[in-house]
């Protein structure tokens, strides 16, 4: 019964025939870990079984892959539970379908999702759904010319629509424009909810109107208090502490933890980062205490922010210990949680301890990510140890990001150590890491290549195939770089 009330479902899945899977879907594809690697592996195995699912509990599994921004294989499961299981998808679906379209291949995919759509489902939910894509990717001509179609074609507008024109405005540096289009909200009789207010507060705050916060504020409460929550409160303090007015941030804190009736997770996250912010230890261990009092088990991603937050105070000790009981209480041994203390304790020259728990994480079966790897990268390049720099940038190559893409250096870092070989005239140590960047990059680029040719020339070598690299690698380097270039060519 627990169980269901996590899944937010009545039915029991433990009673179904045995044509159905054996327990319900989201706990089947996270059985292994929640890593999208892991969590497409599990997604697999099931499509290829003959198992049925409920369709509430598809839909539910959707939500929570969207939730942890799994959104290649949440589409994939939408898209075959239809074409292969003969799920009928209602427009809603359509509108979450649409939505990861975007986000797992692209907005011209979810456009033609959406042109392919039948006419009756082309209403307010998946226009709304098309026009948010638009101001996620920040397509502002884009998003008012479909807002205007929504608009000619007399479609509901409900809060969501406006809000992600608002919030596209905010990001695009033109905070002025949310007024307006909260005054268009109210004339068209549409009522602004919580994220509608909190999206007017933070653009004024972006304008240093602090008293125009204050106002809405008094406006909300006034006009709309059934729809106050929590993140309202979350809103008002972080645009407090932006503001510096600590004391009106702590009240505004006080607040959000009475609304927290419910006991939301993400509110006690809040209430931790922001009195970090506000520089707060003891209130920070003390909302610590209530999380972990309100909840059974104390989540990884709780024990990630705390010690983020505590090494951020400088309490290394307290991150040490919070870090202790996560690791002698975890059934899946996060690296996120391990790096964030290695990357306090490379922070504070604490070398030894960094790698000392980067071993252990290993040994627990969390192998270093590529984010691990960066956390050294950064220690020895600012430590001008170049050759442990360039082991860590292999790693980091070789084990790729999370989401299985590639991952690759920054320039500067590529600058760098280009910039150490060519000063100690060092050819081979030059070639070796090229050869490395070739397996992030398909094209390594003039600014490589001309360092290698100084790299050569300060080193006396010769090169008699390097014009034939340039030319396979379609590189056109600068006039002084061909002058160099002729000289370490000749036989």
């Amino acid at each position: 019964m627990a169980l269901m009330q996590q899944l937010g479902r009545t039915k029991n899945v433990t009673r179904r025939s045995n044509k159905y899977l054996e327990e319900p879907l989201y706990y089947r594809l996270f059985k292994d870990g929640s890593s999208e690697i892991r969590v497409r592996q599990q997604l697999n195995q099931f499509l290829k079984s003959s198992k049925r699912v409920y369709k509430w509990e598809v839909d539910d599994t959707i939500k929570k892959l969207r939730d942890r921004k799994l959104y290649y294989p949440a589409l994939k499961l939408s898209e075959t539970m239809v074409t292969k299981r003969g799920l009928n998808k209602t427009v809603s679906d359509q509108a979450i379908h649409l939505d990861l379209v975007a986000k797992a291949r692209g907005i011209p995919a979810a456009e033609n999702y959406f042109v392919d759509l039948p006419e009756a489902s082309k209403n307010h939910l998946t226009y709304g759904a098309l026009l948010n894509c638009y101001c996620k990717e920040l397509m502002t001509e884009k998003a008012e010319t479909l807002m205007e179609k929504m608009k000619e074609l007399n479609l509901p507008l409900g809060s969501m629509s406006y809000n992600s024109l608002m919030t596209l405005f905010t990001k695009i540096g033109q905070p002025e424009r949310v007024p307006d289009i909260i005054q268009e909200m109210k004339s068209c009789g549409t009522t602004p909810d919580s994220y509608s207010y909190n999206v007017w507060m933070r653009a004024l705050a972006s304008m240093n109107d602090i008293s125009g916060v204050e106002r809405v504020i008094e406006e909300m409460k006034r006009d709309a208090e059934e729809s106050v929550d929590w993140t309202t409160y979350s809103n008002i303090a972080s645009v407090y502490v932006d503001a510096g007015l600590f004391e009106k941030a702590e009240e505004a804190l006080k607040e959000l933890e009475k609304r927290n009736a419910h006991r939301d997770l993400s509110a006690f996250q809040f209430l931790i980062t922001l009195y970090g912010r506000l520089g707060n230890l003891h209130e920070v261990y003390r909302i610590w205490r209530s999380l972990r009092l309100a909840f059974h088990k104390t989540a990884n991603i709780s024990y990630l922010n705390m010690i983020q937050v505590v090494v951020t105070l400088k309490d290394l000790p307290g991150a040490e210990k919070c870090f202790r009981e996560w690791e002698s209480g975890c059934s899946t041994y996060d690296i996120r949680i391990a790096n964030s203390l290695i990357r306090a304790y490379v922070k504070e020259g604490l070398i030894e301890k960094a790698m000392e728990l980067k071993d252990r994480a290993r040994r627990r079966g969390a192998k270093p990510n590529a984010r691990t790897w960066e956390i050294f990268l950064d220690y020895y390049l600012k430590n001008g140890d170049i050759k442990l720099a360039v082991d860590c940038v292999a790693n980091a190559i070789s084990t790729g990001r999370g989401d299985g893409g590639k991952w690759v250096p920054s320039s500067e870092t590529i600058r760098t150590v280009m910039q150490h070989f060519e000063q100690e005239k060092d050819v081979d140590g030059a070639e070796g890491f090229v050869e490395i960047l070739k397996k992030a990059v398909d094209r390594v680029g003039e600014e490589v290549f001309e360092s290698l040719i100084r790299t050569y020339a300060a080193a006396g070598r010769t090169s008699p195939v390097m014009c034939r690299r340039l030319k396979m690698e379609k590189v056109e380097v600068s006039e002084a770089s061909k002058k160099l270039l002729e000289v370490i060519s000749m036989e």
